[in-house]
């Protein structure tokens, strides 16, 4: 099939003649006559019912039309794709991201990101509210833990596993063998969390867990802050492998219970709607893939960008 002749059949049905048609095609009336034909020929059908007025197309024509419509869009699209993949980033990249993920996973491909493409800025907006895509004149979001339901493009990159982690000297205070002996230990509460009391933890093929609720010694908003304060032998807190994993690697934080798991969650890239993303989004999120793909394990490990 010749797509020349699908655009030469949707202009005129647009435009109502042939006459129109041509002019913006920027060609002959003769030559959008005859490929018209040539397109009535091969389906062997007619598409347009002609006048010494106007076009109008049949019955046939409109259905035709209509799906002339989505398949030129189609290969408009194809080759804006192409164009998009084949430039350099430029511009701005605006970048929203939660304290803890952005400083240990985004600030360094942020960084590597500058580095190879020199003519596109960066700023990188970190915290812990959410941030509306459109109104904040964000190119892309960061989000990680459970996604609410969205009218944004979303794509999970990976996932992190959350860990009940204490002080190296604070851990030896006390003895537990099972999630409840926590309840009553001094804990250090994120507020970022939706619900930074309530804890499940699950065991092997154990269907029903067990649930506990901590008693806050101290509470603060900020998850690197909740991070300075374990470390400095506050308690307890629940806290993502991403941000422990060196903490634990150096013995400077303990896994508490490792046998018992928490809840895991999702890393996601977040869009505005959009039929076409900038180079300057593609390149850095194929970069922040990598850097996912490239993470050691903590424990059972993460799972693979998806």
């Amino acid at each position: 099939m010749n797509l020349n002749r699908l655009a030469y059949f949707a202009a005129v049905v647009d435009a109502g003649s042939f006459t129109r048609a041509a002019e913006r095609l920027g060609i002959t009336k003769a030559v959008v006559s005859q490929q018209v034909a040539r397109l009535e020929r091969d389906l062997g059908t007619t598409l347009l019912i002609r006048t010494t007025r106007r076009v109008h197309p049949t019955e046939a024509g409109r259905t035709f039309h209509a799906r002339c419509l989505n398949v030129l869009q189609q290969a408009e699209d194809a080759f804006d794709e192409l164009a998009q993949a084949a430039a350099e980033p430029t511009g701005t990249l605006r970048i929203a991201a939660p304290n803890d993920y952005g400083t240990s996973a985004v600030v360094p491909v942020v960084a590597a990101f500058s580095a190879r493409y020199p003519a596109c800025r960066v700023e990188l907006t970190l915290g812990d509210e959410t941030i509306d895509l459109a109104s904040g004149g964000m190119d892309v979001a960061i989000r990680v833990g459970w996604l609410a339901d969205s009218s944004l493009q979303a794509r999970r990159i990976g996932t992190f596993r959350q860990f009940m982690v204490c002080g190296a000297e604070f851990a030896g205070r006390f003895t537990a063998g099972e999630p409840q002996d926590l309840a009553e230990l001094p804990f250090v509460a994120n507020l970022a969390l939706r619900e930074p009391l309530l804890w499940q933890f699950s065991r092997g093929d154990d269907e029903h867990g067990a649930a506990v609720r901590m008693q806050a010694t101290i509470a603060i908003d900020a998850t690197p802050a909740v991070l300075a304060a374990v470390r400095a032998g506050a308690g307890l807190s629940v806290l993502p492998d991403f941000l422990v994993r060196d903490e634990l690697a150096a013995g400077r934080l303990v896994q508490i219970l490792p046998e018992w798991q928490l809840p895991s969650g999702g890393i996601y890239t977040v869009y505005p709607a959009a039929r076409f993303r900038p180079p300057k989004v593609t390149r850095f999120v194929e970069m922040l893939v990598a850097a996912e793909q490239k993470t050691g394990p903590v424990g059972e490990g993460r799972e693979g960008a998806r």
